[in-house]
């Protein structure tokens, strides 16, 4: 039977980073088919590529500054910041200090599952 949520306690030093494009890496934190929680580690000048998902999405930028692009409209962010991105907009960023975005999913990306297990 497939899992269909994660462990109750995910521990950073437990977790393994996986590669989610060039100069990015991500952990899962926490998911269930309603939500999903993800740490998203960047390197300055790393690019995370426009696409789009039908999945709510929030993100939290809990260190470094990035440049966001979402529906066409720019927004540098730093620290503290955050973004809603509503389901099917087009949106990607761009790395300008090294830092870490918390990603929330609803629902959960079952293709991040696919890709890492």
């Amino acid at each position: 039977m497939k899992k269909t949520r994660s462990n109750t306690f995910i521990l950073e030093n437990e977790k393994a980073w996986e590669p989610a494009g060039e100069g990015v890496v991500r952990q899962i934190l926490g998911y269930d088919g309603q939500v999903m929680l993800v740490k998203v580690k960047f390197e300055q000048g790393a690019v995370g590529t426009p696409h789009t998902h039908y999945h709510t999405q929030t993100t939290y930028v809990a260190s470094g500054k990035f440049e966001f692009t979402v529906n066409g409209e720019k927004q540098v962010m730093s620290a503290g910041d955050g973004v809603y991105i509503e389901p099917d907009a087009e949106h990607g960023c761009t790395c300008l200090e090294a830092g870490i975005l918390i990603d929330c999913f609803s629902p959960m990306r079952a293709d991040f599952l696919k890709e890492t297990r």
